[in-house]
């Protein structure tokens, strides 16, 4: 009556030949159609072009967060620098002035010629 193949009950070691025989179905492109999913297959489609295009932004989101770090670090360096040349030119204009009050005055002082020594 009934084959032998519809009389067997399942047993734990026909989990080794469905996963082989799932592998082999995947390689030869039946694996959705043994799984009778070809009427869902434009959303498996779907569901796989909105993945790629999340992972593809995070992608891009990604490259232009660091060049957003590297550009705010070359900033930084930028107005350190800014910030030094802007205190150096103001310590030229007082110094200019104070020398031109020493020299109205008849100072013998000026610009020191070399830097201070420490005193310990």
């Amino acid at each position: 009556m009934l084959g032998e193949k519809e009389h067997r009950k399942w047993r734990f070691a026909d989990v080794g030949s469905w996963l082989k025989n799932a592998f082999f179905a995947a390689i030869r492109g039946e694996f959705l159609l043994r799984l009778h999913v070809s009427k869902y297959f434009i959303h498996i489609i779907y569901t796989f072009f909105l993945f790629w295009v999340s992972i593809w932004l995070s992608l891009k989101i990604e490259k232009t967060l660091t060049k957003v770090e590297e550009n705010r670090k070359v900033l930084q360096d930028v107005e350190i620098y800014h910030a030094q040349k802007t205190v150096e030119l103001a310590g030229m204009g007082r110094m200019s002035k104070i020398e031109d009050m020493l020299k109205d005055k008849g100072s013998a002082l000026g610009v020191p010629q070399k830097p201070a020594d420490k005193i310990k």
